[in-house]
């Protein structure tokens, strides 16, 4: 093992000088130990039900474009009268929605997704979520 070498930086802090296959050693490490962690926290999160899987056809479908209301009502297997009924929202406005004929307000965003039991964020198009 090498012994530890240290350099003085003009701020006063001390620095550590290590072989650079120690450092890519260290930085492996500490790659898989965030790793670990993110597995960890997405087996908590589906445990406990706060995420829901969807399959990759559902999935793909939201990626490439098709309006997400219609890919989760679909998915929950209702159709735009059950869809109007269950948010108290007329059927005209979810085919609008649907269609890209109309965009929906923040009150009837609200309604659809409580009636579809998903977050908010999932029914607006990927242009409209706030990255970050």
């Amino acid at each position: 093992m090498n012994p530890i070498q240290t350099i003085k930086a003009p701020d006063g802090s001390e620095l550590v000088v290590l072989p650079r296959a120690d450092y890519e050693r260290l930085t492996a490490a500490a790659e898989d130990a965030a790793d670990a962690l993110a597995y960890d926290r997405a087996k908590a999160a589906l445990a406990s039900g706060a995420d829901e899987l969807v399959s990759a056809e559902v999935a793909e479908r939201l990626l490439t474009g098709e309006s997400s209301l219609r890919v989760w009502r679909r998915y929950r297997g209702l159709t735009q009268t059950a869809l109007a009924r269950a948010a108290a929202v007329p059927q005209s406005v979810i085919s609008a929605i649907e269609t890209g004929k109309r965009s929906p307000s923040l009150k009837t965003l609200r309604a659809l997704a409580r009636a579809l039991g998903v977050d908010l964020e999932d029914l607006m198009e990927p242009g409209e979520r706030q990255e970050g």
